[in-house]
């Protein structure tokens, strides 16, 4: 009898390992290929400028470095002064830099002669009335600044115009998306992704250098500032 259990006990066993080495099938169901169409719109909108940025400064030289500085800061003073006098405020004159530093100076033989010292102050003014902008320059530079290196025109509040050329981009691309399906038979679906992208550029970046924008000074035309926005629409096919 303990030897038929034994062997009863076996055959269990066996088929239960010979089952475990049985590979099971499991069937997945393919998923139906999603079918999209890509389409980019582009909005755009032309504003005019109604704000300026600049950067005016003062470059003195000489051999005492004391001297340099002290000339840097009364020419300095005197121009700040000058753009106060336009009706510019405190808030909009920003001190950007202020350095020293020497050059050795050499005669035709190559023997040094000494050495001069050279100081930049430079300030960045926010100009919001672009009707004085012209003087501005003009009087900043007779104050004493000679080194002027751009003027960019830009649009303080964007807000409302950014809506606009948002919205003009998603017609635009909606437009493109409708004649597509419209060619072809099929027709939208459901977006699936949506992106986009504004573009903000300055209108204008003048030339650098101080003789230069001394002699375009007046009259400085702030042009157009165009802003456009770019969307990128992923929209299902049935």
């Amino acid at each position: 009898m303990k030897t038929k259990l034994v062997f009863l006990f076996t055959i269990l066993a066996l088929g239960i390992l010979l089952a475990a080495c049985v590979p099971s099938t499991i069937t997945v169901q393919p998923q139906p290929t999603l079918r999209t169409l890509t389409v980019t719109g582009t909005g755009m909108v032309t504003l005019t400028p109604d704000v300026a940025y600049i950067y005016i400064g003062v470059h003195t030289e000489n051999a005492s470095v004391a001297e340099a500085v002290a000339e840097s800061n009364t020419k300095s003073q005197a121009v700040v002064s000058a753009i106060k006098g336009f009706g510019v405020e405190a808030k909009d004159i920003q001190t950007t830099n202020f350095s020293i530093w020497s050059s050795d100076q050499y005669d035709d033989k190559g023997t040094k002669t000494g050495i001069i010292y050279m100081v930049d102050n430079t300030i960045y003014i926010t100009i919001r009335d672009l009707t004085k902008l012209g003087d501005l320059l003009d009087v900043s530079v007779r104050a004493g600044a000679n080194t002027i290196n751009s003027i960019q025109f830009d649009v303080a509040d964007k807000t409302e115009a950014l809506s606009q050329a948002r919205k003009a981009a998603v017609e635009n691309a909606q437009k493109q998306a409708q004649e597509l399906v419209d060619a072809t038979g099929v027709k939208l679906g459901d977006v699936q992704i949506i992106s986009y992208y504004d573009s903000t550029p300055l209108s204008a970046d003048y030339g650098k250098g101080g003789g230069a924008m001394a002699a375009s000074s007046v009259p400085v035309s702030s042009g157009q500032y165009q802003l456009t926005t770019t969307v990128t629409i992923v929209y299902e096919l049935k």
